[in-house]
């Protein structure tokens, strides 16, 4: 059967009642040349576990089943089931678990299920969920060594903006603490079921064995990041002395002595400047 091939897919569909549900942001791959990319391009080889989020009816995950060692998809949608059981019947290395990515262990997931494998991460990831799954990926730690995605194109761009550039955002800041990403090709609405008003892009985030500068209290880190970005139009010391409770005066003379423009905004600064900033920051509120 061929998954990209809409009349059959509409034939599959009918055969088991099945019907889109709006809440989930479905947006089913059919063009054939998409999966194989994502897959080739997310490093999927025959020594590597795959997690897959999200399997649709299946397309991305034959492909990924077709290259890797071991498949485990995580999907929402049990009415998907009886589908998925003849469309990935034939593959004894996939295995699919019905539940929601956001409500799962993951590192427990991987421990039981890719013990002693290298693992990466693909995904035809919902819009309405990009940002919380990714973080979730990167934030909890887990043994992986990169993360594969297909996101909305402007989601795209603003991930793998340069730290100090317009683009930037909260976001891109917080994917670069953790990882080097890179858009990897752009993705038209004509190549999903049903097409979304949007066009969307596939990225690889790869993950670093820690992060590129030391820091004691990332939760503070984190923060000082949140609140830069908070009034992005508006010079990085008044959201920052309104947060932490710090005088503007005292905050600017620490920001000029370490080499940070008081009046610059949060979107100009590089990680390094970030680093700084929590450091100042953290230095003042003791």
């Amino acid at each position: 059967m061929r998954l990209t091939d809409i009349g059959q897919i509409k034939e599959l569909f009918n055969k088991y009642g099945f019907s889109f549900t709006k809440s989930l942001g479905q947006n089913f791959l059919i063009n054939p040349t998409v999966c194989p990319r994502i897959a080739e391009m997310g490093g999927v080889t025959r020594e590597v576990g795959v997690l897959e989020i999200g399997t649709g009816i299946g397309v991305l995950t034959r492909e990924l089943a077709e290259r890797g060692k071991k498949v485990v998809a995580l999907e929402i949608d049990r009415t998907l089931e009886p589908i998925l059981n003849e469309t990935l019947g034939e593959y004894d290395n996939v295995e699919v678990i019905f539940a929601d990515v956001m409500e799962t262990d993951l590192q427990q997931l991987i421990k039981e299920k890719f013990d002693g494998m290298d693992v990466v991460v693909c995904a035809n990831l919902p819009y309405y969920i990009t940002s919380p799954v990714i973080m979730k990926l990167l934030e909890e730690r887990l043994p992986i060594k990169s993360v594969t995605v297909m996101v909305q194109l402007e989601a795209a761009e603003r991930i793998c903006a340069a730290m100090g550039s317009r683009n930037c955002s909260a976001l891109t800041a917080a994917v670069s603490w953790y990882s080097k990403p890179k858009k990897l090709f752009n993705v038209k609405p004509g190549s999903f079921m049903p097409a979304p008003k949007v066009d969307s892009a596939v990225i690889r985030l790869d993950l670093y064995d820690k992060p590129p500068y030391d820091v004691e209290d990332e939760k503070l880190f984190f923060s000082v990041i949140r609140q830069s970005f908070s009034q992005r139009r508006k010079q990085l010391i008044n959201p920052l002395s309104g947060f932490f409770n710090i005088d503007k005066s005292v905050l600017s003379s620490a920001m000029t002595e370490n080499g940070i423009k008081p009046t610059a905004r949060a979107e100009e600064l590089t990680m390094e400047d970030f680093v700084k900033l929590y450091r100042i920051i953290e230095g003042l509120k003791k």
